[in-house]
């Protein structure tokens, strides 16, 4: 008996403790995060990594609902994007130092501000701070092509460094960026 009651006391003990230390966790993001590299080939060490959240169209608009135009964007979703740099280069024709960056644009109808500025860990845009902008440069924007959902990132990597592309629904903008 003494036996039976030890073996009921270990078992609620267990379940007691089981329960107590569980933890809760989150369902999935609606704005998922993602990474992108750009390296000159597929095992050279990277240039550039980038973070970024993918937010979704889900019937908005771009410039309009999502990334509205003349207003800075955090370029993605959630948390600040941010990019790093591993060796000194130029990005839109800047020298940018090594080191890593938050990413924000400023969208438009034909073209884009781009923005690396040194503040991190930030959660949108709401804290931006344009005194601690490292570089500000200008691309064009353009449309066309398959839409996308999701808010994406890549690079096309050439024998120089290559280009960082971003796309949402048919607007595409694309920042060269090159080694020094």
């Amino acid at each position: 008996m003494k036996k039976i009651i030890t073996c009921m006391l270990f078992v609620a003990a267990l379940t007691f403790t089981t329960e107590s230390s569980a933890q809760k966790f989150s369902g999935l993001d609606k704005s998922p995060a993602d990474i992108a590299y750009l390296r000159t080939e597929r095992s050279a060490p990277p240039l550039v990594k980038i973070i970024y959240s993918r937010p979704q169209l889900k019937g908005r608009l771009v410039g309009v609902d999502l990334a509205p135009h003349g207003d800075v964007w955090r370029t993605g979703a959630n948390e600040t994007t941010e990019i790093k740099f591993y060796q000194d280069m130029t990005f839109g024709g800047e020298t940018i130092t090594a080191g890593t960056y938050s990413l924000f644009t400023i969208p438009g109808k034909s073209e884009w501000t781009i923005i690396l500025n040194k503040d991190l860990d930030t959660w949108g845009a709401y804290s931006y701070n344009e005194a601690n902008d490292v570089a500000r440069i200008t691309v064009p924007a353009s449309t066309g092509g398959k839409s996308l959902e999701a808010f994406s990132i890549t690079f096309a990597p050439d024998d120089n460094g290559g280009k960082m592309i971003m796309g949402w629904d048919k607007v595409r903008v694309e920042v060269p960026i090159a080694t020094e």
